[in-house]
């Protein structure tokens, strides 16, 4: 590391100035951080008045349908619809029968038969209780 000398200036010093590299990465850093949860927003949920939350789960398995067609196993993409009831088999060989339940988080604009081709397929797949997400209503204002 280089000090600087009263009697040597304009000699060119050694050492790095990496603040300016701080500053821009620590502003990288804060962008993705806001924009990130804005891309994990894969589908328009269906809004409904008599919604309640359920945190008593302690894992949860989501399986998620979107308007395109593509359905989301625990945010990891199934090349086929056939694909799901043995993924699902895998991720419920350790839990008990309690705690068979599939979170499904439906596009709003997605045909009714295609909701309940998944429902029938982790039926299938031995799920017991499938819970469907919806963005619950605004009352008054």
């Amino acid at each position: 590391m280089a000090i600087a000398t009263p009697g040597r200036k304009g000699d060119p010093m050694a050492a790095i100035n990496v603040t300016p590299m701080a500053d821009i990465m620590i502003v990288l850093l804060i962008i993705f951080m806001v924009i990130t949860p804005l891309l994990s927003e894969v589908v328009t949920l269906p809004l409904a008045a008599n919604t309640e939350e359920r945190s008593d789960q302690s894992k949860t398995i989501t399986v998620v349908l979107k308007s395109d067609g593509t359905v989301l196993l625990e945010e990891a993409r199934l090349d086929r619809l056939a694909d799901l009831v043995p993924e699902l088999e895998k991720l419920l060989v350790g839990l008990p029968d309690t705690a068979r339940l599939v979170y499904l988080k439906a596009d709003t604009n997605l045909p009714y038969s295609e909701v309940m081709t998944v429902i029938d397929l982790c039926r299938e797949a031995g799920v017991d209780e499938v819970a469907m997400i919806a963005d619950p209503k605004v009352h008054g204002g």
